[in-house]
């Protein structure tokens, strides 16, 4: 059984940093990409970013690119997600995600494990 835990969102002023992990569990290799989606209140579910297997290859949705940073430690089955320069329009649910493609795509449908989300929100 494959599990994605989240972690580190919170509250946070307009101009500052967070940084979200993504734990996972029960995949039997790592050879997967793993990407983080987000929701905000009445809209629907993005792409922020995503990793493929080794790290090696990244993409970023245009709305976040400068600003973010997607990174993994596979010896310790965790993505992170470095947020800076935060925004009021960064406030959504961010989710994990991960799949059996060993490379990083914005389409969510292409991941087949999800995390339950942490919150991040941001004030202006």
């Amino acid at each position: 059984q494959v599990q994605l835990v989240e972690s580190g969102g919170g509250l946070v002023q307009a101009g500052g940093s967070l940084r979200l992990s993504c734990a996972s569990s029960g995949q039997t290799s790592s050879r997967y990409a793993m990407a983080w989606f987000r929701q905000a209140p009445g809209k629907e579910r993005e792409f922020v970013t995503a990793i493929n297997w080794s790290g090696g290859g990244t993409l970023y949705a245009d709305s976040v690119k400068g600003r973010f940073t997607i990174s993994r430690d596979n010896a310790k089955n965790t993505v992170y997600l470095q947020m800076g320069s935060l925004k009021a329009e960064d406030t959504a649910v961010y989710y994990c995600a991960s799949g059996y493609s060993q490379f990083a795509t914005r389409y969510a449908t292409r991941y087949d494990y999800w995390g339950q989300g942490t919150q991040v929100t941001v004030s202006s």
